[in-house]
C-alpha cells in the first residue's frame, strides 16, 4: 500500500513563488554597519573591484567618500555613471541617474546609503525605491546601510542615542535582500578612527564623539546590528528550509511556541513564554488551535482566549490562531513548518479518566515531537481559576431550554413506542428512542442529547424490559442490551453533536467568505473615491456591528504629511484630541492603537492602519457602543481581511487618479512644447520679414525707387495678414478646447460661400491655378457662413503651401442623396499613407514640411473642429487620378433647406 505524502514535507508555495519572482529580478547585497565609519562603503567598493576583476560589467551608481583617501582611491579605474543635476530651491543638487544607468545595462551597480533621500523632482522620493528599479530591470546591486536606517528599529535607536533619525527606509528592503554582510568594527577602534579625523572633520568628530559616538551607544547600536543580522540569517534558513521541503526543526536558532486556551493560566504562559525566549534570545509565537470546541465557548472563555493573544503581541511576540481538529498534530505540523524549536504547553488539570477517554494533549505533543523540546509548564493558580468559580460560570452559562427540548423529544418517542407496541411486537423499538436522541444532538447540541440518552436508557427500561414498570432488570441479558443501549446512544449524540458543530463552523467560515465577496464585489465596481469610501464604511459598519470613519492623508504643504477624516458612517467626523492623538500615531507607525490596543488606549475609537505593499494608504477608526473587548477572534480575522481589501481598493482609485493627473500633465507638456515650438519658429519669420521691411524703408526710404518701396509695403502687409491668420488660427483652436464655440446655423449658399472664400485667399492663391466647380440648382444649407468659409479658407491655404506653383488648385461643389460635399484638391505630393489618420490633430505637420513650409499645424485640427460643430465630416485622402491631396468636407442631408 502506498504511503500518503506528508503535506510537511511538500515545498512551500510561498517560498517557491518567492524563488521564482526573484530569478527574474537582479540580486541585492547590503553591507550592514552599526553607525557611519565603521568601513562600509570601503567594502562595498573593494566587493566591486573583486568583481570586476572577475570579468563582471560593474559601474558606480553613486559613491559618498566623505573625503576618506582609502576610499576614493578604491575608486579609480572605475566607471562611473554621471549623476543628474536636479533643481531645488534655486540650488542644482546631484542625484543618481537611473535612466543612465538603465540604459547602460550593467551587470552590477554600486549605491551608496541606500536610505538617502532623493531631492525634491527625482522620480522616487528614497534611494531604495530607485534601487528597486534596478533590481526589477535584472540589474545587480550592492548597497550600504546603517541599522539606526531601518524603520522598526527608529525609536529603540532614538531612545539609546535621543537623536530621531529621519530618513528610514522599510524592513522588507532588508528583507528582501539576497545577501546582508555585517561590517563590524568595535566601539574602542571606532572611536580611535575618529579621533584620527578618518570618518568626519576634527570639529565635527570633537561634537560627535560628545553625542551619538559615546562608546556606551556605540556598544547598544552593535548588539542591533548583530541582531538584525542573526535575524536575517535565521530568516534565510527558514525561506530555504521550506523552498526545499525539509521538515524542521534546525536547531541554528532558537524558536518558541507557547500553547494557550480559554483559561485564565494562559495569561501566566505567555509571560513564562516570554521570559523563555529573552533568556534563549529567541523569537516566539503564541498559538490558539481553534477547534469545533471553540464554538462551544462562553462569550467570556473567547475573550480570554483573545486577549492572551493581544497579551503576546504586546510583550513583542507574534499571535496565531490556527484552524485544526487534532491539536497535538496540528501543533507539530506548524511547529515543523515555521522551523519551532521549543514548544511550552501548560500541564492538563484533567483527570486521569477524562484523559483515557479523551486522550491527552500534552502525551501526544511528547510521543510526536521528534527533536522539538517540549516544556510542560505548571499553571499558576489564580482566583478565576478555581473550580468553584468554574463551576459557577459553567451554571451561569446553561440554558434549560435545550434540556426541556431533549426530555419532550424523549416523551414523543415513548409515546409513539407505547403505541406501536400496542398493535405490533416489534423486537426493535429501541430505535425510536436512538432517533430522539439523533434528534436531540443535531437540535440541541452535545450535553442535552448525552441528557436524552440517559432519559432514553431509563425510558427503555422502565415501559419495555422486564418487569414492566420498575428499573429492576431480570433478565441478565437485558443488562447487557441496556448497557449497549446506553452506549450506542451516548456515542451517537457525541458524533451526532460533533458534525452539527462542524457544520455550524462551515456554515460561520461559509458566511464570513460569502461576506467578503460581496464586499469585495461592490467595491471592485466603484470607479470614485467618496463613493468608494461610503461604500467601505457602509458594509464594515453593517457587517461588524460598528461606527466606522475612514482618515485619509491630507497633504497641508511644508512637506509635512497628515490625515483628516475623509468620510464616517454613521455620518460622524467629530475626533476629539485623544482620538486624533491615536489615529496619528497609528499613521504614524503603521499600528492599532486607541481603544483596546496597547497604545492610547484612552481613546474612543480603535484606528487601523490601512497598507498595502507600497506603503500606507490611511486610518481606519472603529466604535462600538457596548463594552468590553471590541472584536471576538473571527470578527479580528474578518476585520483584517476586510481592512486589506479596504487598501487595496482605495490605492487603486488613487493610482487611477494619479494617472490621470498625469496624463493631463503630459498632454498639457505636450501642448505646450508645441505651441512653443511652433511660435519659435512660425511666428518669428514673418516678425523678421515685417521689422526687416520696416527697417529698410524707414533708413532707407529716399534712396528706394517707387517700386521697391510698394514691394515692401506689399510683403509688409503679406506677412502681417500671415501673422494674423496664425493667432486666428490659436484663438480659435483655444475656443474650440473651451467649449465656447457656438454656430450660428442660418440658410446658406455653398457655392457662394466658395467663391467669397476663392476671393479672400487670392493673395495666397496667386501662384497657382484656381478653378471653382458647382453644379446647378444647388440647395441651401442650414450651416454656419462664417464657419464654412474659415473651413475652405484653412484647406485653400494648407493646399497652396505644398503644391508647387503653376500646379492647379481645384474647388468642388457635389450632391448625392446623402450629403452635399465641399472637396479641395491640389497637386502637390500627397500625404504619406502613415500620416493619414493624424492629419487632422492640433500641431500635427506632415514630416519634411515642418521647416520649409510656415505654418502652426491647426489649420486642418481647425477645420475638423469647426466641421464637427456642424455636424458635417471633414475627410483627407490621396488622389487616385493625379499626384496630390484631396480634402473632403460632407454635409448631411438633413442640413438641406428650402432657398
Amino acid at each position: 500500500m502506498a504511503a500518503t505524502p506528508d503535506p510537511s514535507n511538500r515545498p512551500s508555495a510561498d517560498a517557491l513563488l518567492d524563488t521564482a519572482q526573484r530569478e527574474q529580478q537582479g540580486r541585492l547585497k547590503v553591507f550592514l554597519g552599526a553607525a557611519p565609519g565603521v568601513g562600509k562603503t570601503y567594502e562595498m567598493l573593494l566587493a566591486g573591484r573583486k568583481r570586476r576583476a572577475e570579468g563582471i560589467d560593474v559601474v558606480i551608481g553613486v559613491v559618498e567618500t566623505h573625503g576618506r583617501a582609502e576610499t576614493e582611491a578604491l575608486i579609480e579605474g572605475a566607471e562611473i555613471v554621471p549623476r543628474k543635476m536636479v533643481s531645488y530651491r534655486g540650488r542644482e543638487l546631484p542625484e543618481m541617474d537611473i535612466d543612465a544607468i538603465l540604459a547602460r545595462k550593467p551587470q552590477l551597480v554600486l549605491v551608496d546609503e541606500l536610505a538617502h533621500t532623493n531631492a525634491e523632482g527625482s522620480r522616487h522620493t528614497k534611494r531604495y525605491q530607485d534601487v528597486e528599479e534596478l533590481l526589477e530591470h535584472g540589474i545587480d546591486v550592492f548597497s550600504t546601510l546603517n541599522i539606526q536606517h531601518l524603520e522598526s528599529l527608529n525609536d529603540v535607536v532614538a531612545q539609546i542615542t535621543h537623536v530621531r533619525v529621519r530618513e528610514t527606509l522599510p524592513d522588507r528592503i532588508i528583507d528582501r535582500a539576497d545577501e546582508v554582510e555585517l561590517i563590524d568594527l568595535t566601539p574602542k577602534d571606532l572611536i580611535q578612527r575618529l579621533k584620527e579625523g578618518k570618518v568626519y572633520m576634527r570639529d565635527a568628530a570633537d561634537r560627535a564623539l560628545q553625542h551619538y559616538f559615546s562608546e556606551g551607544n556605540l556598544t547598544a547600536l552593535r548588539e542591533l546590528a548583530l541582531r538584525r543580522t542573526a535575524q536575517r540569517v535565521d530568516d534565510q534558513m527558514l525561506n530555504y528550509m521550506q523552498a526545499h521541503a525539509i521538515a524542521g526543526p534546525w536547531a541554528a536558532g532558537e524558536r518558541v511556541l507557547v500553547c494557550i486556551d480559554e483559561h485564565p493560566a494562559s495569561f501566566g504562559l505567555v509571560r513564562y513564554a516570554k521570559r523563555a525566549a529573552d533568556r534563549m534570545q529567541a523569537r516566539w509565537t503564541a498559538i490558539y488551535v481553534e477547534t469545533v470546541r471553540y464554538h462551544h465557548l462562553s462569550e467570556k472563555e473567547r475573550d480570554r482566549v483573545a486577549e492572551a493573544l493581544r497579551l503576546a503581541e504586546r510583550l513583542g511576540g507574534d499571535a496565531v490562531t490556527l484552524p485544526g481538529n487534532q491539536i497535538a498534530s496540528d501543533l507539530i505540523d506548524f511547529s515543523r513548518a515555521n522551523n519551532i524549536t521549543q514548544i511550552i504547553i501548560g500541564k492538563s488539570t484533567r483527570s486521569r479518566l477524562f484523559e483515557l477517554m479523551h486522550g491527552s494533549v500534552v502525551r501526544d505533543l511528547v510521543r510526536a515531537s521528534g527533536d522539538i523540546g517540549i516544556h510542560v509548564v505548571p499553571g499558576t493558580p489564580s482566583k478565576e481559576d478555581s473550580p468553584t468559580r468554574d463551576v459557577a460560570e459553567a451554571a451561569s452559562t446553561i440554558s434549560l431550554a435545550p434540556f426541556v427540548g431533549s426530555a419532550v423529544t424523549v416523551g414523543f418517542a415513548l409515546i409513539a413506542s407505547l403505541t406501536i407496541d400496542r398493535f405490533i411486537d416489534l423486537p426493535n423499538i429501541s430505535m425510536m428512542f436512538l432517533a430522539a436522541v439523533l434528534f436531540s444532538a443535531v437540535q440541541y447540541g452535545l450535553f442535552p442529547s448525552l441528557f436524552a440518552s440517559i432519559l432514553s436508557t431509563l425510558a427503555y427500561n422502565y415501559f419495555f424490559l422486564e418487569p414492566i414498570h420498575t428499573f429492576t432488570v431480570a433478565d441478565p441479558s437485558n443488562v447487557i442490551a441496556l448497557f449497549f443501549f446506553l452506549m450506542v446512544a451516548i456515542l451517537t449524540s457525541n458524533l451526532t453533536a460533533r458534525v452539527r458543530a462542524e457544520a455550524q463552523a462551515s456554515r460561520q467560515r461559509a458566511a464570513s467568505t460569502a461576506a467578503l465577496y460581496n464586499f469585495s464585489r461592490k467595491v471592485a465596481a466603484i470607479g470614485e473615491m467618496d463613493d468608494l469610501l461610503w461604500a467601505v464604511a457602509h458594509q464594515i459598519a453593517l457587517m461588524l456591528r460598528v461606527h466606522v470613519i475612514l482618515l485619509l492623508p491630507d497633504d497641508r504643504g511644508g512637506g509635512k504629511e497628515d490625515i483628516s477624516v475623509r468620510i464616517g458612517y454613521p455620518p460622524d467626523d467629530e475626533l476629539n484630541e485623544a482620538d486624533l492623538a491615536a489615529a496619528r500615531w497609528a499613521w504614524d507607525h503603521g499600528k492599532p492603537a486607541g481603544r483596546g490596543a496597547g497604545t492610547l488606549p484612552g481613546a474612543k475609537r480603535l484606528f487601523i492602519p490601512l497598507a498595502t505593499e507600497r506603503g500606507k494608504i490611511g486610518v481606519m477608526g472603529l466604535d462600538r457602543e457596548e463594552a468590553g473587548p471590541m472584536f471576538t477572534p473571527d470578527q479580528k480575522r474578518l476585520l483584517d481581511a476586510l481592512c486589506d481589501q479596504a487598501a487595496v481598493a482605495i490605492e487603486r482609485i488613487s493610482l487611477m487618479q494619479d494617472i490621470d493627473k498625469a496624463r493631463v500633465v503630459s498632454e498639457t507638456e505636450q501642448l505646450r512644447t508645441a505651441l512653443l515650438n511652433s511660435i519659435s519658429h512660425d511666428f518669428r519669420t514673418p516678425l523678421a520679414s515685417i521689422i526687416g521691411s520696416v527697417s529698410s524703408l524707414r533708413s532707407l526710404w529716399h534712396r528706394f525707387p517707387e517700386e521697391t518701396r510698394e514691394e515692401l509695403l506689399r510683403t509688409t502687409q503679406e506677412e502681417a495678414e500671415r501673422l494674423n491668420r496664425f493667432i486666428g488660427n490659436i484663438l480659435d483652436m483655444t475656443r474650440l478646447e473651451a467649449g465656447a464655440l457656438a454656430p450660428r446655423l442660418q440658410p446658406a449658399d455653398l457655392g457662394e460661400i466658395a467663391a467669397n472664400a476663392i476671393s479672400q485667399a487670392k493673395q495666397i492663391l496667386s501662384q497657382h491655378i484656381v478653378k471653382l466647380d458647382i453644379p446647378e440648382n444647388l440647395p441651401m444649407l442650414l450651416i454656419d457662413a462664417t464657419l464654412t468659409g474659415q473651413i475652405l479658407m484653412n484647406m485653400l491655404d494648407n493646399a497652396a503651401k505644398y503644391a508647387p506653383p503653376g500646379s492647379e488648385i481645384r474647388v468642388s461643389i457635389a450632391e448625392d442623396r446623402e450629403a452635399i460635399s465641399l472637396t479641395v484638391r491640389d497637386e502637390g505630393p500627397g500625404i504619406p499613407p502613415g500620416d493619414l489618420e493624424r492629419i487632422f490633430d492640433r500641431f500635427f505637420r506632415v514630416e519634411g514640411g515642418d521647416r520649409r513650409r510656415a505654418g502652426t499645424g491647426l489649420g486642418l485640427a481647425i477645420c475638423r473642429g469647426f466641421a464637427e460643430a456642424m455636424s458635417a465630416d471633414i475627410s483627407a485622402t490621396n488622389r487616385t487620378d493625379h499626384s496630390g491631396a484631396l480634402f473632403t468636407v460632407r454635409f448631411p442631408a438633413r442640413l438641406k433647406t428650402a432657398p
